[in-house]
């Protein structure tokens, strides 16, 4: 937390402020949940006063910045002294947009750091923090989708993409889209108190408060599967295509015997979690042959397969006879 939190609050001095950079091409998705918990949970009912709460969008130049859909969000505020907020969150978007390094921006989070303001990165937004210098000897949540970007830009780091947000000290990272609005919740509830929180998820139809230690989605073939930690196990299958893992060392991260993993796959899916990876690295493969840019040489490496030879000799064993077959894979 900032100074500014251990200051007088009054009308004027709400409980909790946040300014806001976007990136160009932000999710908008991320933004808005974010920013509704925030509005909701600012005055009594959904009379949006920010009260309470303060939320504003800042920037250096005032320019419009364009979301990844197109729409476009005005600053409300150049960047300015950044002790009046308690918390300065970036929101980022399409690795097109992140990719490109302001030294602008850069230098005023670094001036959030030295001001003890807490530090907030959103969907690709944490990219934009760690290229600042501002995580280093932090814990980080990435979207499992932009796991392998993250790893490739930052050699050595080991992000967290099994989690829907990771709170370490005054950093706090999130997977983005409909997960941020349960990190904002954090937020409320720290700031404002629990019922506070709730009251905001409960407007927006969430399905009550999610703490960060809450798995992302499992991927869309088992998007049922309700045992939290088959889902973690699929979730890092999905973070290890290429090279796959073997089943004992996903055991091991995830702290539990090898036997007792394989079990609840059983409850869970009916199959072996060797089986549900098979079918994961296939299913990546599909997509990709479906998408047609890359040869099938290309994408059997990169789907954890020797080579073209290899993956058709696993396609034939599902009674596929050639690799355009492989969209008609279940």
């Amino acid at each position: 937390m900032s100074q500014r939190s251990n200051q007088g609050r009054g009308a004027c001095n709400p409980l909790l402020s946040v300014g806001i950079i976007l990136i160009d091409r932000f999710t908008m998705s991320a933004l808005a949940n974010f920013v509704d918990v925030l509005r909701l949970s600012a005055d009594e009912g959904d009379r949006s006063r920010p009260i309470q709460c303060r939320w504003t969008i800042i920037s250096h130049d005032m320019r419009p910045v364009r979301s990844s859909s197109g729409l476009v969000v005005q600053p409300q505020e150049r960047f300015g002294d950044p002790s009046r907020f308690d918390y300065v969150a970036v929101v980022g978007g399409v690795m097109e947009g992140v990719s490109f390094r302001d030294p602008i921006v850069e230098r005023f989070l670094q001036s959030c750091d030295r001001a003890g303001v807490a530090l907030i990165g959103l969907c690709t937004g944490t990219f934009i923090l760690h290229r600042a210098g501002l995580m280093s000897g932090y814990k980080c949540c990435v979207s499992w989708f932009h796991y392998r970007d993250f790893r490739a830009e930052f050699a050595g780091t080991h992000p967290i993409s099994d989690r829907i947000f990771v709170v370490d000290r005054n950093r706090l990272t999130c997977s983005g889209g409909a997960n941020a609005a349960h990190l904002a919740a954090c937020l409320v509830e720290r700031h404002l108190g629990k019922a506070a929180a709730e009251k905001s998820l409960q407007i927006m139809l969430f399905d009550g408060v999610h703490l960060g230690e809450t798995p992302q989605p499992a991927p869309a073939a088992f998007a049922k599967v309700e045992d939290a930690l088959v889902v973690k196990a699929l979730n890092l299958m999905r973070q290890h295509i290429e090279a796959p893992l073997q089943i004992q060392q996903i055991a091991d991260r995830l702290e539990i015997p090898r036997r007792s993993l394989e079990r609840r796959f059983q409850v869970a899916l009916s199959e072996s979690p060797a089986k549900a990876y098979l079918g994961l690295r296939l299913n990546c493969a599909r997509n990709l042959i479906a998408s047609g840019q890359k040869p099938v040489s290309i994408i059997a490496l990169e789907c954890g397969f020797c080579d073209a030879s290899h993956l058709s000799k696993v396609l034939r064993k599902r009674g596929v006879k050639n690799t355009d077959q492989i969209s008609h894979l279940s």
